[in-house]
């Protein structure tokens, strides 16, 4: 079973929430244009001014992804 990456962007200030939610969508949107095997996405509040939108690839999309959307940062993906 390949590794999953979660590629995260952080947004702050006031509207970070917001921001991160509607970044998700814009996520989304890419999934279905570059048709990649996973659609594991979402948003989360830190703090009040701090959130954060991710999505998860496989290992093997990882880089193209990387490459394209320019996340802050990642890390391996655990399911719960």
């Amino acid at each position: 079973m390949s590794k999953k990456i979660k590629l995260i962007w952080d947004f702050r200030g006031p509207a970070a929430e917001k921001t991160a939610e509607h970044h998700e969508i814009h996520l989304k949107e890419f999934i279905e244009a570059e048709k990649l095997d996973l659609n594991i996405t979402g948003f989360t509040a830190v703090t009040d001014m701090h959130s954060i939108a991710f999505l998860v690839v496989n290992e093997q999309e990882m880089i193209a992804v990387r490459d394209a959307l320019k996340p802050h940062r990642g890390e391996l993906y655990n399911a719960k």
